[in-house]
């Protein structure tokens, strides 16, 4: 699927030399990018879920511990 990608000047220079410093193209270091922060934003989303579900259930005993 193709898209447009507008960023500010600033930005599209960092990438720029982010890019030329890789000796890749400014597509693949944003395509990177954006998968990178794909996995990680769903990582932390599995695991919030994983902690709202789970620590109440050890609540007591993690209180426990902590004193």
């Amino acid at each position: 699927m193709a898209m447009t990608l507008r960023l500010s000047d600033d930005e599209a220079e960092a990438l720029r030399r982010r890019a030329e410093r890789e000796s890749r193209s400014m597509q693949d270091v944003a395509r990177q990018a954006v998968r990178e922060y794909v996995e990680r934003s769903s990582r932390e989303e599995l695991l919030g879920q994983v902690l709202d579900e789970e620590l109440p259930r050890y609540a007591e005993a993690l209180e426990r511990l902590g004193r």
